[in-house]
């Protein structure tokens, strides 16, 4: 697929960090602090919560789904506050309630406390501190949006290679409920002040000075669009595959007769992977755009649910991990870029909002649809089997229909900037 626009001389990376560093680590800060609402952290905790409050595997993986759904139908509604609002003050909403979430959790002495943070948690978590981070990423950024968006994107690398470990270890010593203290203290005293800081100054892109403002598609005209659904088929399966396994992921261990300790090893590697394949995929997103990248970025992690699926050994979930730290990589670029490089940047905050809507109300679907298999008799690795093979069906679609595809977009009544 060509590129949906030239590229320019791309600025060397020294210079490019010196006049962007405060943007990219604001970008980074949202993002790493976004992993504290995600379910491979949440999911650390599963197993002590399922004991303490005597839930099944089906019925946890039911409350879960449940608050992750509800927040996505509130985070419909909240996406466009950043396209109204200034971003110090959606800064302060998502950390705020993150921090509340993460308080709420450490302190739960019944369910519906439990359920209340959980909603906090995914609602600031996954759903307003990535929402914020891309969108600003998005706007503040044009010629060189792959690179900025991998750069930044490395606050997730970083949080998906320290926290699992940290957070484990933390949990030896204070019991599951002292890490959600300690974040909650982290995010009031420390990365909200920051953020804030970070943010009060706005970046507009040379071609934005230039030309005007931004021209884009409405939400109502993005909503309307079949391209998006077809778009959301390719880019759902890391989220909600992802979320089913790290959900699962005490499930797996002892299914397998793993230590507990093996999956949460297995993130350094696939931080290692993520780290490189994100920065690969800004460049090639800046030079070939986001759309040709589709086709192929889901082939690493078919692989990997098929050798997690169908091998027992422990290596198979290093194998696991670092196949799809390739395809997260990428993802975590595109998810960034794809969007304003397809409907561009003035209501970007809005489309966003319902897009990350309907991919979490997807992926709040795994946990919930796979626990009810496990509760009946279902073996989790023909799941994981099974997403593998979706992975690679999706793939080999787009490889036949990318020409449709950019048909269709050089078609489209709106201009994306």
């Amino acid at each position: 697929m060509r590129a949906v626009h030239p590229s320019a001389t791309p600025t060397p990376m020294l210079p490019f960090l010196k006049a962007n560093l405060r943007w990219l680590a604001a970008g980074f800060l949202l993002l790493f602090c976004g992993c504290f609402g995600q379910t491979f952290v949440v999911a650390l905790s599963g197993g002590a919560i399922r004991r303490e409050f005597g839930l099944s595997d089906g019925a946890f993986g039911a409350l879960y789904a449940g608050v992750t759904l509800a927040s996505a139908l509130a985070l419909a509604g909240l996406g466009g506050l950043i396209d109204r609002w200034p971003a110090q003050r959606v800064v302060s909403l998502a950390a705020g309630l993150l921090a509340a979430g993460a308080a709420g959790l450490a302190l739960a002495p019944n369910l519906p406390i439990l359920a209340s943070s959980l909603f906090l948690l995914r609602l600031a978590g996954q759903g307003l501190m990535l929402q914020t981070a891309y969108t600003l990423l998005g706007r503040w950024f044009s010629a060189e949006r792959g690179r900025a968006v991998s750069l930044a994107a490395l606050g997730l690398n970083a949080g998906q290679a320290c926290l699992p470990l940290g957070f484990v270890a933390a949990a030896a010593f204070l019991g599951w409920r002292g890490p959600w203290l300690g974040i909650a203290v982290l995010l009031v005293l420390v990365a909200l002040p920051l953020a804030r800081h970070l943010v009060r100054r706005e970046r507009v892109p040379e071609e934005t000075a230039r030309s005007g403002p931004a021209a884009g598609a409405t939400r109502a005209e993005a909503l309307a669009d079949p391209f998006l659904y077809l778009l959301l088929l390719a880019m759902l399966p890391p989220s909600f595959i992802g979320n089913t396994i790290f959900f699962h992921q005490a499930h797996l261990a002892e299914s397998r007769g793993w230590p507990p300790e093996v999956l949460a090893a297995a993130f350094p590697p696939y931080a290692v992977a993520t780290l490189v394949f994100l920065l690969v995929a800004g460049r090639l997103v800046d030079r070939f755009s986001g759309l040709a990248l589709l086709p192929l970025y889901l082939v690493p992690f078919g692989l990997a649910c098929l050798i997690l699926g169908g091998i027992g050994a422990p290596w198979a979930a290093f194998a696991f991990m670092l196949l799809y730290g390739v395809t997260d990589g990428i993802s975590l670029t595109l998810f960034g870029a794809l969007w304003p490089e397809v409907y561009g940047t003035r209501h970007l905050g809005a489309i966003r909002g319902a897009i990350v809507a309907i991919m979490v109300l997807g992926t709040a679907l795994g946990p919930f649809l796979s626990g009810l298999l496990i509760d009946a008799g279902v073996p989790f690795a023909g799941i994981v089997t099974g997403m593998g093979l979706y992975c690679l069906i999706v793939s080999g679609a787009f490889c036949l229909g990318r020409r449709r595809l950019a048909a269709h977009l050089r078609g489209r009544r709106f201009a994306a900037a």
